[in-house]
């Protein structure tokens, strides 16, 4: 390497370091930022910095910060974000201005909401502020949740419809199947006994295969929602997959939401917007009740599904609580119980709780939207879940 590529490989290094560090003396890169890297710097340190405010005079080299309370400055630095970072970065930035300057009431303002980047934490910040919204800001903030949904349901809906369907189609088994509707993987190997070395053949004296899941109903499906605080993320997603799960004919499906109140809102799964809308984030937890509820919903345990969506910090009767997941399962109800339904991994939860539903034989895991589908596959089939 020349010593003119050496050192424009150190210059760049440098300025990489002062991105990260975000200047000030004590920095050590003697490197002064201009043009659009001034302008990112900027922007970073409006929310991770210390002290000023945005578009006030900075001392050169140090990173100034301060969105304030100031509509029109935060406005600035939302489109500022958008135009500099990619838009997973800015997802991650506004969620980091709502949650550490306290901006989420700059959000009940139709011109702050026509300014974010939509995406499902917004959604569940705007869901949150719902009581508390004006109605000059509830069309654009339904605008917004919608575009949010559309863009779930283009991205999950086709590989759950396909994934489920073949999971009704497996859970039909027949012992003497039409050539299209054979199980090759399962007749083949049920038939290894019969290979025959000299043709270099398996003689398929016993076929398996399934029968095609007709219109009518095969299974029955209860998504049960703790719709406390932290599982906002996760009540976005349910109420996605609800709205999924009931265009299906073959299923049956009834999504109920908690906190120490029960809402029944199967009768708007055919649009998963009021179903967000319907729901009332923060507040208690009375597991319990909730399934008490599902409980009394259930008709044929035998082909019924309760997927509980929770962290499980329960504040109604613990005992009863699992009583009552016991007799479900004793009925011959498959229950699943996650954790959360997000892109976020395993949240903060019960873990006494957790360990009791698993002795019942109904573990708990956090779960990921494009896993979700094989875990209700697995359910539906009456196989062990896909934990990871």
């Amino acid at each position: 390497m020349s010593g003119t590529d050496m050192g424009t490989a150190g210059d760049e290094r440098l300025r990489r370091w002062r991105m990260v560090l975000g200047g000030g003396e004590a920095d050590g890169t003697g490197c002064a930022l201009t043009g659009r890297d001034a302008a990112m710097d900027a922007a970073l340190g409006a929310l991770y910095g210390g002290g000023g405010e945005t578009g006030s005079r900075r001392t050169p080299g140090a990173r100034s910060a301060g969105l304030g309370g100031s509509a029109p400055n935060v406005a600035r630095w939302l489109g500022d974000i958008r135009t500099y970072f990619p838009s997973s970065v800015v997802q991650v930035m506004q969620r980091d201005a709502i949650e550490r300057l306290g901006l989420a009431a700059l959000l009940l303002e139709p011109e702050m909401l026509e300014a974010v980047e939509p995406d499902v934490h917004l959604v569940g910040t705007l869901l949150s502020l719902n009581k508390a919204m004006p109605e000059t800001t509830k069309e654009t903030a339904r605008a917004v949740v919608r575009k949010v949904v559309e863009q779930l349901e283009k991205k999950l809906a086709a590989r759950t419809r396909a994934t489920l369907t073949g999971a009704l189609d497996r859970s039909a088994r027949i012992s003497r199947p039409r050539h299209h509707d054979i199980d090759w993987d399962r007749t083949i190997r049920a038939n290894l006994k019969n290979y025959l070395p000299e043709y270099r053949t398996v003689v398929p004296e016993r076929l398996i295969g399934y029968g095609r899941a007709a219109r009518s109903v095969k299974k029955e499906v209860i998504l049960c929602i703790d719709q406390s605080g932290s599982m906002a993320a996760s009540v976005v997603y349910a109420s996605v997959f609800g709205a999924v799960l009931a265009s299906m004919h073959s299923i049956a499906t009834r999504l109920v939401v908690f906190d120490t109140a029960i809402v029944d809102l199967t009768d708007q799964l055919d649009d998963p917007v009021d179903v967000l809308f319907g729901t009332q984030l923060g507040g208690g937890t009375d597991i319990n009740r909730a399934l008490a509820y599902c409980q009394s919903k259930i008709t044929r345990p035998a082909d019924t599904v309760v997927v509980l969506i929770s962290d499980l910090y329960e504040g109604g009767i613990r005992n009863e609580m699992l009583k009552r997941v016991a007799a479900m399962k004793a009925a011959g109800v498959e229950f699943v119980t996650l954790l959360a339904l997000s892109d976020e991994g395993a949240p903060a939860y019960d873990r006494e709780h957790a360990t009791a539903l698993a002795a019942l034989g109904a573990p708990a895991l956090a779960c990921t939207p494009d896993l979700f589908p094989e875990v209700m596959a697995a359910a539906l089939e009456k196989r062990p879940l896909p934990v990871p």
